[in-house]
């Protein structure tokens, strides 16, 4: 099957797991060729030697970014290095396990959707601690309601998009409010969005989770002026 999935893994201070990360992206079957491109976001833990002792896989791209300047945009810069014409983006945290881009691509390269979301409510599998279940309820329902949708997860990082559509975004956000405007700019723009289950294994505060409640105001920010101020 023709194409090519370009999967952009933004990562800041995850020593510990990136490297399993890689290691899974290259070895699970897909029906497409694949590009893994990781943006490392400033990170001072240890992450950038972990990176450059990877065997050399030409499928891999690392990009080093000189200092932090959040999630959006580690995001923004594997976006706009990528080639794909179908495009990924996967956490460095094994929060979502990378086998299940297999199932979320499927639509795209059928021509069912222009994006597919991987949505970790459809079908619970962890519990998930109350506050982020209570922010992302939130963040959710006001998408629906000002957008006209139905989404069931906004904020979840399995945005598997085709590739010219995620190019065509004209993104800016730097930090975690990078969700609300992709669903925001693929809504305005009537892009169809499908969602399918995934399974979720939420870390903890202490274990390096590194969004916080705060996150959700420039959220809802992102959501309101894209939505009524152009």
């Amino acid at each position: 099957m023709p194409g090519l999935l370009s999967i952009v893994v933004p990562v800041f201070n995850e020593h510990g797991t990136i490297g399993a990360v890689v290691s899974r992206l290259l070895t699970i079957a897909l029906p497409l060729d694949r590009e893994i491109i990781v943006v490392n976001d400033g990170s001072t833990d240890g992450t950038r030697e972990v990176l450059d002792a990877l065997p050399r896989d030409g499928r891999v791209s690392i990009v080093h970014l000189s200092k932090n300047s959040g999630k959006g945009h580690a995001v923004r810069v594997g976006l706009k290095a990528s080639r794909g014409t179908v495009t990924a983006i996967q956490d460095a945290d094994l929060e979502l396990d990378p086998a299940q881009l297999v199932d979320l691509i499927g639509p795209i390269v059928a021509g069912e959707a222009d994006a597919v979301y991987g949505s970790r409510f459809l079908n619970p599998s962890a519990p998930v601690p109350l506050l982020t279940r209570g922010g992302n309820a939130f963040l959710t329902w006001l998408t629906n309601l000002i957008f006209w949708t139905s989404l069931t997860d906004m904020e979840t990082c399995y945005k598997i998009m085709r590739g010219e559509v995620a190019r065509s975004l004209k993104l800016s956000a730097n930090r975690f409010e990078i969700e609300p405007e992709i669903t925001a700019r693929l809504l305005l723009g009537r892009h169809r969005i499908i969602e399918r289950p995934v399974a979720f294994n939420p870390r903890s505060r202490t274990a390096g989770k590194k969004i916080r409640w705060h996150d959700g105001f420039d959220a809802i920010r992102v959501l309101l002026r894209l939505r009524f101020g152009g």
